[in-house]
């Protein structure tokens, strides 16, 4: 089994659903998160904090620069993550649609490196 990171794709900006909508949104994705563990492929999820929270730690001269801050701003950033196993990229692949319908936004499916 390989890993691969399935990242939540956020608008920025974005009005949060109704809190209807939301509750089914998080109904959905409790749904998946629970299939996810059935199939033995969860290994870790969770929703973050948007980039104003963030903190970026650059080296710079044997030193390292904190500032405040995304490390780089845009349309969209990563709103949570999944961390699956999976066969294959097709099998990742089914997770992320399942992701994608459950969370109702868009879904980037990638594999770790150098897994056998």
């Amino acid at each position: 089994m390989k890993h691969y990171l399935l990242s939540v794709v956020q608008p920025t900006g974005a009005t949060p659903p109704a809190p209807d909508a939301l509750a089914a949104i998080m109904r959905d994705v409790q749904a998946f998160n629970d299939e996810l563990r059935a199939a033995g492929a969860w290994v870790f999820a969770g929703g973050l904090h948007g980039p104003e929270t963030a903190t970026v730690l650059r080296p710079e001269d044997g030193e390292v620069l904190i500032t405040d801050g995304p490390y780089a701003e845009g349309k969209e950033y990563l709103g949570g993550l999944c961390l699956i196993r999976a066969a294959d990229l097709d099998e990742a692949l089914e997770w992320g649609r399942k992701a994608a319908l459950a969370t109702t936004l868009p879904i980037e499916v990638r594999p770790f490196v150098d897994q056998h």
